[in-house]
């Protein structure tokens, strides 16, 4: 259902704000659009996704000045993840479930057009995980594109909210659903599915950005044919080179047909090399969460990705926890940048898994460079061998050692992870990454599950706790956090400093080349610290608990800086989808966060709100 305001002065001035590209140049005037600092056209600020601004107005000597200037009600309270898009002077936000889209002129504050697609609440919100998120839009070719809850995929024309068209990406009947942010990549949109805890096989699939047309479609296991894996031709990581991939190694690690129920799926952050005309990201949990019922490595879940634009052809593949057994699913963002590394320079890939270790890799081929603790409170592995390039797991943290039905304490990190997908930022000022993590720790006891299509395939019971540890050394302290604010260099895989959260830090940062980054936290401050030394130079609590990403642009000569805040998301899940009855007896609902976040409820409550940060005049 369109909804447009019948307000044609709006409408002309933001038709000639956006001039509609033509198919070919796509990519090439989103890279164009990237490159302006004035915008912030896709999720990441960049195809890299460093998440950096080289707008400096606002600058660590006057950070401290800033106020809010403009703020918007969405009008919907579930948590809000993702950012708003800025293109041109023109601004799109959007909600979760219903999925409402907004044009802003920012000029007047006024909505220009409106968008809700009509979906079947009673369908596709029982199968949403971790509550009813979107994590953003994606503009190309004139166009917005909205990955809808219930998987379609539509693109709206950008200056008026008319659909130009949609296509069903897959069937919530099934569990799959749809929370990502697409990406547009050349003549195609990008996206992925949810759906891991359903026992929905992941994928990446690309649409013709004109007609909506099933370009490819690559699975993260199955045959050949359906991974798109070239046997001989694609790579990975073994016995310290980049070594061919062997024919069907996509169902020779798993047990029978299970791979058709194996999870794998895609619901994270892509990333794109225009160079190499790479597409990155990473795939989630093998289906079921119990270890025990899906013997061998589970190919290729929890693994990072590299396949070409064009055909979806697999270039390389690297596993980062071969036969999960604590739900560490491997969709965190995958950032793209030049470093030396030991004394060469490599173009890198550098993603922050949930497991806790900060990879960096070598894009081109997929070499292993670092595999390093970003939060040394993670006990489950003691470290990643950087020949084999698997972890080391401890046995007395093993769920699959220790068998089903027996409760593994003391594991660390929790599901959750030492991050989740809250996308880090990199500044080339001061060459760290700044991560918005995650400090807990978990009990897991995994139990039997059949499979039924289109119903939970979980086969895990979890409680969570606050770590307990130090950060920077891993010796247990008796600190009661949750959250952690971490600045790390890929290079040599150290820690620079961290500062401590009272709760998890569920926001996506943005550094600026003013020497600041700022963040959001669960009660609802935003947050700005000093790029070098983590500092806290301003604070200011928005209207709810924020698990939207900072983004910063300009408009008329002026620095802005906005985000999304409205309490939810895996974290907040017991307020947003209200099911915290206060008791002991609720404490594991949520998949475990409940009772580790209860507290959460007596500093903010539900509501979704757009705020924009300015320096006064």
């Amino acid at each position: 259902m369109k909804k447009p305001v019948k307000n044609w002065l709006l409408a002309s001035t933001v038709a000639t704000l956006l001039a509609a590209p033509t198919v070919s140049t796509a990519n090439s005037d989103v890279e164009k659009l990237t490159q302006d600092p004035a915008n912030w056209a896709t999720w990441g600020g960049d195809y890299a996704g460093t998440r950096y601004s080289k707008l400096s107005q606002i600058n660590a000597q006057n950070v401290k000045n800033l106020q809010p200037a403009w703020s918007f009600s969405t009008g919907v309270l579930r948590g809000h993840e993702g950012g708003p898009l800025v293109v041109n002077g023109v601004m799109f936000i959007h909600t979760p479930f219903p999925n409402t889209v907004y044009a802003i002129d920012q000029k007047t504050k006024a909505v220009i057009w409106e968008f809700t697609p009509t979906m079947d609440a009673d369908v596709t919100i029982p199968v949403m995980c971790c509550d009813t998120v979107n994590r953003g839009l994606a503009y190309g070719d004139g166009k917005i594109f909205l990955q809808q809850s219930d998987t379609v995929l539509t693109a709206l024309d950008a200056k008026t909210g008319k659909r130009v068209w949609s296509v069903q990406n897959g069937d919530p009947k099934l569990g799959m659903t749809n929370t990502n942010a697409p990406l547009v990549v050349k003549d195609k949109v990008i996206t992925g599915i949810s759906g891991g805890e359903f026992g929905v096989r992941g994928f990446l699939a690309a649409y013709n950005i004109r007609t909506g047309q099933l370009e490819w479609k690559g699975y993260s296991m199955g045959p050949d044919k359906d991974t798109l894996l070239k046997p001989g031709k694609s790579t990975t990581w073994e016995n310290g080179k980049v070594t061919p991939v062997g024919a069907d190694s996509g169902t020779s690690t798993w047990k029978g047909d299970q791979w058709k129920i194996g999870g794998g799926t895609t619901w994270g952050w892509y990333s794109y090399d225009p160079k190499l005309n790479l597409v990155y990201y990473g795939s989630g949990n093998p289906s079921t969460w119990n270890p025990v019922q899906r013997p061998g490595d589970n190919k290729w879940s929890m693994s990072l990705w590299a396949r070409d634009a064009d055909t979806g052809e697999v270039k390389w593949v690297y596993q980062m926890t071969p036969h999960d057994e604590w739900d560490y699913d491997g969709i965190n963002e995958t950032v793209l940048v030049d470093q030396e590394v030991k004394g060469k320079m490599h173009k890198t890939i550098v993603h922050f898994d949930r497991n806790g270790f900060g990879y960096t890799l070598d894009r081109e081929t997929g070499e292993l460079l670092v595999a390093e603790k970003f939060d040394k409170s993670v006990n489950w592995a003691s470290h990643v061998d950087l020949k084999s390039g698997r972890p080391e797991v401890v046995p007395e943290f093993s769920t699959e050692h220790n068998g089903e039905d027996v409760n593994t304490v003391g594991t660390c990190p929790a599901a959750l992870g030492s991050k989740n997908q809250q996308p880090v930022s990199y500044s080339p000022q001061t060459g760290l990454f700044y991560i918005s993590g995650n400090h807990l720790c978990m009990e897991y006891e995994p139990f039997e599950v059949s499979y039924t299509a289109g119903q939970p395939y979980v086969g895990a019971t979890l409680s969570m706790m606050p770590a307990g540890a130090d950060v920077l050394t891993g010796k247990k302290d008796g600190t009661t956090n949750l959250g952690q604010f971490t600045a790390y260099d890929a290079k040599t895989g150290k820690i620079a400093w961290s500062n401590k959260e009272q709760f998890s830090v569920w926001s996506g940062s943005v550094a600026t080349a003013g020497g600041v980054v700022f963040y959001g936290t669960l009660e609802g401050y935003l947050k700005a610290v000093d790029a070098k030394t983590g500092k806290e130079l301003y604070k200011f609590k928005t209207p709810s608990g924020i698990i939207g990403n900072v983004n910063t642009w300009e408009f008329e000569g002026k620095q802005y800086v906005g985000v999304l805040s409205g309490i939810g998301g895996w974290a907040g899940i017991g307020i947003a989808a209200g099911i915290d009855d206060g008791t002991s007896a609720s404490s594991s609902e949520g998949l475990g966060a409940v009772g580790a976040y209860r507290s959460l409820s007596s500093y903010t409550k539900l509501g979704g709100t757009l705020t924009v940060f300015a320096l006064p005049n």
